[in-house]
């Protein structure tokens, strides 16, 4: 019988093998997938991102969890879509125009992913115009951007005007982070939410979308 408890543990512990075989063991025993995602998944994405907050962990341990946690999920997801479940929240992500940082960024998706969002990570040096599009072609509830630079950090709020354009600015919530980025700063532009790290960003998006 798989051990869901292992599984957990080995998400926090980043062992990617482990948290894909238990994974398999579970499904091929009828466990209800929503099950293992609610119960084992989110919980050690949370633990990680606790021990991050705290510095008890660094960068490099929370992307071993992210792609452990990734590498289980990609088992599931198909399950989840042949039952028409869907996901916590669709999430669009990018660093900014004229910005080519993603480190940060890819940080962030990692987490969201492994908390339950689907992400459609649009990549680096993003332009308004692409981002725009997104939104218009798919059920988005969050556009989420990063800029390294304090020189591309007006980019953002090319892409907050280039949604209200579109007229889709109010069909979705706009997070914005990075070094230089500040609550100040998202204030200032009209972004609904601004986060220094990236399990701040999940936090931030949950409420964003329970609000």
């Amino acid at each position: 019988m798989a051990d869901l408890k292992k599984l957990n543990e080995s998400i926090i512990s980043g062992d990617l093998d482990t948290s894909v075989q238990i994974t398999k063991e579970a499904l091929a025993e009828k466990t209800d997938p929503q099950e293992i995602i609610q119960k084992y998944m989110i919980p050690a994405m949370d633990v990680i991102g606790g021990k991050f907050e705290r510095n008890e962990v660094f960068v490099p341990e929370l992307l071993m969890a992210a792609r452990a946690m990734k590498g289980s999920l990609d088992l599931i997801r198909p399950l989840l879509a042949e039952r028409g479940i869907e996901p916590q929240g669709r999430v669009i992500i990018g660093t900014v125009k004229g910005d080519l940082h993603d480190i940060g960024k890819n940080l962030v998706a990692s987490m969201l992913e492994g908390s339950g969002f689907e992400v459609d990570n649009l990549g680096v040096d993003v332009p308004s115009d692409k981002i725009v599009a997104a939104v218009q072609s798919k059920k988005i509830d969050i556009v989420a951007l990063s800029a390294l630079l304090t020189t591309t950090m007006p980019s953002m709020k090319g892409v907050i005007e280039a949604l209200k354009e579109a007229g889709v600015r109010d069909k979705v919530k706009v997070i914005v982070g990075g070094p230089a980025v500040t609550q100040e700063f998202c204030d200032q532009i009209g972004a609904d939410g601004y986060s220094e790290n990236a399990n701040g960003a999940v936090d931030l998006v949950r409420k964003l979308l329970a609000s």
